[in-house]
């Protein structure tokens, strides 16, 4: 058995005394592992970073089994993500949220979105919102996604700025208003009527982080007897301390 493909680096953890076993999640194949000889070499160590994209090679003489991979580097991000704390809890949260994918599944749109959000994590707040997308995205493809497009109380496709928390799908404002404690605000940059190009506040972020933590922890991690990660938390807290630092510099 042989496959080539291209894959991004989840992560990697030691075999014997000079191998390693390394996780992608890839194109065509979806989220699988492989042997690399020589991974835990300090020459293989800079490619096998997570976030590093690789052009790989899998071989195995049977479909089931571990095979072996071959790696070259495509885009090594790794220098770059490890030089801002926002960066590194992202990506640690980022293969956490993809090792929520089954082994071995194929999805393509997930690996294109997660390509995309590595490549532009230079702004917090864009990596945020890049972020917050991606968790949504999650929901879509583990079976839980939430209806954005249309208010669940009117049909309604305009005017959308709350999401119920019981059925996940969005309400308009004339619909909403007099609940407006019992709901969860959908913050521009989810809108459908909205490109976002006015750019978003602090308060923006927190809520699209509260709206997708609260599904995510529902519907997919409590289920499995997890919570939130620390690189979640760290992530949040990072980019809000960043935001923070620099709107006092402008100021």
């Amino acid at each position: 058995m042989e496959w080539t493909d291209e894959g991004i680096v989840l992560g990697v953890r030691r075999h014997g005394e000079s191998s390693a076993i390394v996780e992608l999640l890839t194109r065509e194949h979806g989220r699988h592992l492989g042997l690399v000889r020589g991974g835990a070499s300090s020459r293989m160590r800079p490619l096998l970073q997570p976030g590093n994209s690789v052009a790989v090679v899998w071989r195995a003489r049977l479909d089931e089994h571990l095979g072996m991979y071959t790696l070259e580097g495509t885009r090594l991000r790794a220098a770059m993500l490890l030089a801002s704390s926002h960066a590194v809890y992202g990506v640690t949260h980022l293969a956490a949220l993809a090792r929520l994918l089954p082994e071995r599944d194929p999805h393509q749109d997930i690996y294109e979105m997660l390509q995309q959000t590595l490549d532009d994590f230079d702004d917090a707040g864009g990596a945020a919102v890049h972020l917050i997308r991606f968790e949504l995205a999650m929901l879509g493809e583990l079976g839980f996604g939430l209806d954005l497009e249309n208010c669940a109380a009117t049909g309604e496709t305009n005017d959308l700025i709350y999401v119920s928390p019981k059925s996940g799908g969005a309400v308009s404002r004339a619909a909403g208003d007099p609940w407006r404690d019992r709901l969860l605000r959908l913050p521009p940059f989810l809108r459908h009527d909205e490109d976002g190009a006015r750019g978003w506040t602090d308060g923006d972020l927190q809520d699209g982080f509260q709206l997708t933590g609260l599904f995510l922890l529902r519907h997919v991690l409590e289920p499995r007897g997890q919570g939130h990660s620390d690189a979640r938390d760290g992530f949040i807290n990072a980019v809000m301390r960043k935001r923070t630092k620099l709107g006092t510099a402008l100021s």
